[in-house]
């Protein structure tokens, strides 16, 4: 088995931002996220959010490509609130997301960041790189 050791943070809102997930099942929405990451390979180390928006901070496994990592578990989610919990509506994710990747000596200030998602967003204290979803909110690059 070959080693590794990579860190990311992924962030992805639900479709048009509205806040469709639902304190009454917002904990069985992240346990169905942890599960798909860990059938992927991925070593789950927080899932947290605010109900138009889900943090993932999680080691993945180099053999897996990050955009088909979170596609797959973007997919299962939403199939699982779709298909197992009565919720008025259509639910659906955003086809942007966020990730950023950082070293393990970060790993504990990552994760309790995503554990307090809902007082950094009280209180205003959100990170802004952990908070982003599209390139269109990237700073603009030097073109030369």
């Amino acid at each position: 088995m070959p080693y590794w050791q990579l860190f990311y943070h992924f962030v992805w809102g639900t479709k048009n931002g509205e806040p469709l997930i639902s304190l009454e099942w917002e904990a069985s929405l992240h346990n169905v996220i942890a599960g798909k990451a860990q059938e992927l390979g991925g070593v789950v180390h927080a899932v947290g959010g605010m109900p138009d928006h889900v943090h993932l901070v999680v080691s993945v496994p180099p053999k897996i490509a990050l955009a088909d990592f979170v596609g797959q578990i973007k997919g299962n989610s939403s199939h699982f609130v779709n298909h197992s919990l009565n919720m008025q509506g259509w639910f659906a994710w955003q086809a942007e997301y966020g990730v950023v990747s950082f070293s393990g000596k970060s790993l504990a200030s990552v994760v309790g960041y995503v554990k307090r998602q809902r007082q950094h967003h009280s209180e205003g204290t959100c990170i802004a790189g952990l908070e982003r979803l599209a390139d269109d909110l990237l700073p603009q690059r030097s073109r030369g």
